[in-house]
């Protein structure tokens, strides 16, 4: 890879009213519907592909006064890549649209600005090269140095678009899809296709003669010659008569074996989808081809919508490392924490819809490589359903982890991942990676803690640092902390200080008894639980730690005590901070 987009500016198109965003070569946007991902990728597209076609009036950007914007802006920043200079055919490609910036480095900018063609109606599109890059603060200030305008658009730097919807049994009857174009380069030598059509020709002689339906019609209609003065013949071609006509009747099978595959219409939609991906890919691997044959440069920009729709999460995982396997920028949004996890979360960039606009949230400093290690490998791996959060509870045990679900079904009548809460166990007091992740992509955070030995000052000592690493405060808005009772972790906090030592002493039973259903046995260990004192109930439920809490959290859930009685006041603090976060 030689040259890369690392930088896009857009400015009053659809939801975005001045956006800026770093891109890796790999973008796996996330973020929720309506955050803005589909409107960062047609802008680019805007710029340099071809949506202008489909611009509409809904493209312009609508302010909290019902303001219409008057114009788009989108500015495109390409840089070299391992070097601070553009290779040799890099140079001859762009010309004098390349700059340099004040640190020697060379760029190359580009400026798309649509307006309402008031006098042609439509609109009215113009681009220009940049010779500066100015500040994000004032970049759409007009006094901007702008060069003369660029007519056409750079052919080696081609923007492809995967929309949502995707269907190759479709694409197949298009020839402006990318199957179609694969299509069109079927070539072949003269010889090659004389021999081919006369096997052809062979093939549908021998179809007609075996076929009692295809002898019968061609007698009818051989009857034909009689308008043609006896000259005329009729010729049945079951299979395409010359070369140039096979893409005409091309289809695609696909099964398990040659004689158990089926046509395309007849598989369901995931397959469908991700054949007409890799239709694509194979349309790059040729282009690349004949770009390399001709001596040119070839960068393309590859933008996929959802991939990961209707395949089951292997797949997903799987197709993944086929788009980002191809030559060029690759850009995919995505709701699929299976698809997000296999990313780095470096390549992460979370959109989030706010009042005041779209604002951009990824992972910036702060993060040593132990952070990073440890989220790719706990939550990138297995969790990364905790992209898409609302807000993320911290815990650190495991025994929280199992209980925490069921407090707040309890509390607010429904479940936590209905409405986007995550639960997590951190196992030990391992928070700070965890709270830096959240924090940057814009997920609020809070942590239910002990409450024994340092416990405090340590968590204390943490956010600290935290705050320093990132370079910006932990708010109430963002990120907040309860802790148990003094001296308290979680046994101790249930033992004494919620009634549920009923429910308690029931858990222990169910797990002595491990789902034995013998009468005897089971009053026995229900007459042994109910003489346990306070403490020897927390000595048994600390021997126990969390075999203990799966049978709680069930306990608890078909308990007919009221919230507050069962639910420590740490987590009704949180599950109260947590309503005020959202709109519970």
């Amino acid at each position: 890879m030689s040259i890369l987009i690392n930088k896009v500016r857009i400015s009053g198109f659809r939801g975005i009213s001045n956006l800026e965003i770093s891109l890796p070569r790999v973008v796996v946007l996330i973020g929720k519907n309506n955050a803005g991902k589909t409107s960062v990728i047609k802008a680019l597209q805007l710029a340099l592909g071809d949506y202008s076609r489909h611009l509409a009036d809904e493209d312009f950007y609508i302010d909290g006064e019902d303001n219409i914007c008057s114009e788009i802006i989108i500015d495109v920043s390409i840089v070299p890549v391992s070097s601070n200079e553009f290779s040799d055919e890099w140079i001859e490609t762009f010309g004098d649209l390349r700059q340099f910036d004040t640190s020697g480095d060379e760029f190359v900018a580009i400026r798309t600005i649509c307006e309402k063609d008031s006098i042609k109606g439509g609109y009215k599109i113009t681009r220009f090269p940049l010779s500066e890059w100015q500040t994000f603060e004032n970049w759409t200030d007009n006094s901007a140095k702008i060069n003369k305008k660029i007519t056409k658009r750079i052919d080696s730097i081609p923007f492809i678009s995967i929309d949502a919807q995707r269907d190759i049994h479709q694409e197949l009857l298009e020839k402006t899809s990318y199957i179609g174009k694969v299509l069109a380069e079927i070539d072949f030598t003269s010889d090659d296709k004389d021999a081919l059509e006369e096997l052809i020709q062979e093939l549908n002689e021998s179809a007609v003669e075996k076929s009692e339906v295809l002898s019968e019609l061609k007698i009818h209609l051989d009857s034909l010659s009689q308008s043609f003065e006896g000259q005329g013949q009729t010729d049945i071609t079951p299979f395409p008569k010359k070369i140039r006509d096979l893409s005409k009747r091309f289809s695609i099978h696909f099964g398990d074996s040659t004689s158990n595959s089926f046509s395309m219409e007849y598989h369901g939609m995931g397959t469908r989808s991700w054949a007409s991906m890799l239709t694509v890919k194979a349309f790059l691997e040729l282009s690349e081809k004949k770009h390399a044959a001709e001596a040119e440069c070839f960068f393309p920009i590859v933008a996929a919508e959802e991939p990961e729709a209707h395949l089951h999460p292997n797949a997903q995982r799987t197709l993944y490392k086929q788009l980002t396997e191809v030559q060029g920028q690759v850009i995919i949004s995505t709701h699929s924490p299976y698809l997000a996890s296999e990313s780095k979360l470096t390549d992460l960039i979370s959109l989030v819809s706010l009042n005041s606009g779209v604002k951009v949230k990824s992972l910036g400093e702060g993060f040593s490589p132990e952070d990073l290690n440890k989220l790719q490998r706990d939550v990138m791996r297995f969790r990364g359903e905790l992209l898409f959060a609302n807000a993320i509870i911290l815990f650190e045990g495991v025994t929280e982890e199992q209980l925490a679900p069921v407090f707040f079904e309890k509390y607010f009548g429904f479940s936590s991942y209905s409405v986007g809460v995550n639960c997590i166990s951190v196992a030990g007091k391992n928070y700070p990676p965890f709270v830096k992740m959240a924090c940057s992509l814009g997920i609020p955070v809070y942590i239910v803690s002990d409450n024994d030995g340092n416990t405090k000052t340590a968590i204390q000592s943490q956010i600290a640092n935290i705050e320093q690493a990132l370079g910006f405060e932990l708010t109430p808005e963002i990120f907040q902390v309860s802790y148990f009772n003094d001296g308290c972790d979680v046994e101790s906090e249930l033992v004494n200080h919620v009634q549920m030592s009923d429910e308690l002493k029931a858990s222990l039973v169910k797990l002595d008894t491990n789902g034995s259903d013998n009468p005897h046995f089971i009053s026995a260990k229900e007459l042994e639980a109910a003489q346990l004192d306070n403490q020897a109930l927390l000595n048994r439920l600390k021997a126990a730690k969390s075999g203990y809490s799966g049978f709680l959290a069930g306990v608890v859930s078909n308990s007919d005590k009221s919230r507050e009685e069962l639910i420590p006041q740490a987590f009704i603090d949180a599950f109260e901070t947590i309503r005020g976060w959202s709109t519970l």
